[in-house]
């Protein structure tokens, strides 16, 4: 098998990427070790920034976030029993997010893909990436129980933190940066209606909360619990108790319960990959970088990646220049370094460390007291939260 360019893994960093190639006329061949069902209900991310939803709009793939997903023009901070008004649009110059789950974007584009593009290939294993160095590189993958060989032009790994791209590196040429945290997140998905219309980010004593939502009935909430926890060591009342004193505030506002139908548990880690080419192999999405889930970044990453290697791919078939290519790595890293130091700020704002002192407390308090007082700290907040630059 041949095609231009071998992608491997169908998340959204990948499917996007085909779907991009394919309306600029480039072949591509989709290689996912999973089958289509757990593809699209992996749950994962769930806000979209502006320029992540405006790509999807352009590929042709936002007709039903459109439609079901939901705007969001701020979030709202919660701190010493307080709450605080983020107004992305009066702070972005009009920017805002849209809620809409990664699931959603997934099956939205697999279906595109099917319909109209490349060969999408569910249940086959990637094994290795070959000859990344040369001119011919290759993608050695299982399917149906019988090994085969997809060869490229180039090499793009969307396969994840353990996927197989990243490992074809050689360590002479790569460089790690890791932060791993002493947290984690329990997150439980509720049949119930949101009990606010906008994200919830609460700083407490006992941990941080998030109230979030992955439709008008369906809510999505987490609480900080210490790394290592296993979701089924939290019974439903006693998250929604916990919920419950996190979330309190002075004016009475009331959290609604519902019936808890998912639960799992998110390690907290900071991680980058340096560089993200080498040879005629790319890595994008969480194959070269992973941030803590509190800036909601890491979709949006994936798709900052994809959006800057099919501009290069695009240019360098047009034009025969590999300029854009050979400064892929170095464009894309920009933004991921902003959306770590974005991701880092905002858990370190809001979660409490387990050895975390009274003057730790405080600083994190007045922290918070800037973002709500002083319209520069809260426009710094939300021109992050709303998004970079793509590319």
């Amino acid at each position: 098998m041949r095609t231009t360019v071998g992608i491997i893994g169908a998340g959204p960093a990948g499917l996007l990427l085909a779907r991009l190639l394919h309306r600029a006329g480039v072949g591509s061949v989709v290689l996912e070790g999973r089958d289509r069902a757990y593809v699209e209900r992996r749950q994962r991310a769930g806000i979209l920034e502006q320029g992540t939803a405006d790509v999807l709009r352009t590929a042709g793939a936002g007709r039903r976030m459109d439609r079901e997903g939901l705007r969001h023009d701020g979030i709202e901070l919660r701190f010493d029993r307080r709450r605080h008004r983020v107004d992305f649009p009066a702070l972005t110059g009009g920017r805002s997010v849209t809620v809409y789950a990664q699931t959603e974007v997934c099956k939205d584009l697999i279906a595109l893909q099917l319909e109209e593009g490349g060969p999408l290939l569910f249940e086959a294993e990637a094994l290795a990436v070959e000859g990344a160095e040369g001119g011919r590189p290759r993608v050695r993958f299982r399917r149906q129980g019988r090994e085969d060989v997809l060869e490229c032009d180039y090499v793009v790994g969307c396969d994840g933190f353990r996927g197989v791209s990243r490992a074809a590196f050689p360590a002479a040429v790569s460089r790690v940066f890791e932060r791993t945290y002493p947290y984690a997140w329990l997150g439980v998905l509720a049949d119930v209606a949101p009990s606010h219309d906008e994200l919830v980010y609460a700083r407490h004593d006992r941990g941080f909360a998030l109230l979030s939502m992955r439709s008008p009935s369906v809510s999505r909430l987490y609480l900080q619990v210490p790394a290592g926890t296993e979701a089924g060591a939290w019974d439903d009342e006693r998250i929604w108790d916990e919920l419950e004193r996190r979330l309190e505030t002075d004016d009475g506002r009331r959290l609604e319960r519902g019936p808890i139908t998912q639960k799992s548990v998110t390690p907290m880690r900071s991680f980058v990959h340096e560089p993200m080419r080498h040879g005629r192999l790319f890595l994008a999405g969480d194959a070269a970088h992973i941030v803590p889930p509190t800036g909601a970044k890491g979709l949006n990453l994936a798709v900052g990646d994809v959006v800057t290697l099919a501009r290069a791919l695009v240019h360098e078939r047009s034009t025969g220049s590999p300029d854009l290519l050979d400064a892929y790595s170095a464009t894309c890293l920009r933004r991921v370094w902003q959306a770590e130091r974005f991701s880092y700020d905002m858990t370190t704002l809001l979660h409490p460390a387990p050895d975390a002192d009274d003057f730790e407390g405080r600083l994190q308090l007045a922290r918070l007291e800037r973002i709500a007082t002083t319209r520069s700290a809260a426009a710094d907040l939300a021109e992050a939260y709303t998004g970079f630059p793509l590319g």
